[in-house]
């Protein structure tokens, strides 16, 4: 009797392991803990993790945490819901139409290179030192990798799709909306996971620059006091943030993309 042969169609589907995760972050904080306690680590350089959880205790009960959260999330949720719509439509039609791919392309290739830290100041000039500068730092940062992510997934879709969907006489919207868009969602997905974190760290900087609110504003002040404690626990939140956004978008790939 032959010998079975060996199943050979393992690999290549890596699955996430949220207590690894979670066992990876918690191992470090512990290190990061012994190591200060055991004066390994200067508390005036790096404060132990014991210091920076004070201090986000004090911060959240004083209410000053949340006063400064909120105005960071609301100009996080308005400049990358602005320029994820926009960039989203600009790099559908980049994707569809020819007449306006180069033109687009041209302007979004010559733009995109340009650090957006570096447009503040014009935005300021533009839209005065208020919440409209900084909503248009972020929308502008988040527009272009948007496009780009766009017009990439629209283009890996499968033109024997189109053209089966054509031959059954289906109209322009209708394969856009049942062939193409559910084909470039896994890129316009990813998308999501890089220009969140560009919204947050352009958001940090325009905070900055001109912002007597929000966690930028906060990890600015705390640093020309030399409030080390208040700073890292500022950074903190940042981290946790971005993580928060990491799981939501996530938890949005497994609901939008079960079909694959």
């Amino acid at each position: 009797m032959p010998d079975p042969v060996r199943f050979r169609g393992r690999g290549f589907a890596p699955q996430d392991n949220a207590w690894a995760s979670a066992g990876t972050l918690l191992g470090l904080i512990a290190l990061w803990q012994i190591g200060a306690s055991a004066g390994w680590i200067k508390s005036v350089f790096l404060p132990p993790p014991v210091a920076i959880a004070t201090a986000l205790w004090h911060l959240t009960v004083s209410g000053e945490l949340w006063k400064h959260l909120s105005a960071s999330l609301l100009r996080l949720g308005i400049g990358w819901v602005a320029g994820t719509v926009f960039g989203v439509g600009m790099g559908l039609a980049v994707g569809l139409w020819s007449a306006l791919r180069s033109p687009i392309m041209a302007v979004v290739a010559a733009l995109f290179p340009i650090p957006k830290i570096a447009l503040v100041p014009l935005f300021i000039i533009w839209f005065g030192i208020g919440e409209g500068s900084k909503i248009a730092t972020l929308a502008f940062g988040v527009f272009f990798p948007t496009v780009i992510a766009t017009a990439g997934g629209v283009d890996n879709v499968p033109r024997g799709l189109i053209r089966m969907g054509q031959s059954f006489g289906l109209s322009t919207g209708a394969i856009v909306r049942t062939l193409v868009l559910p084909g470039a969602l896994p890129a316009i997905l990813s998308g999501f996971r890089v220009t969140t974190s560009i919204a947050i760290v352009l958001l940090v900087a325009a905070e900055m620059i001109g912002a007597e609110q929000g966690i930028g504003a906060f990890v600015l002040s705390a640093g020309n006091l030399y409030d080390t404690d208040n700073l890292l626990a500022g950074i903190v939140v940042l981290s946790v943030l971005g993580l928060i956004v990491a799981w939501g978008i996530g938890r949005l790939e497994k609901a939008l993309l079960g079909w694959r």
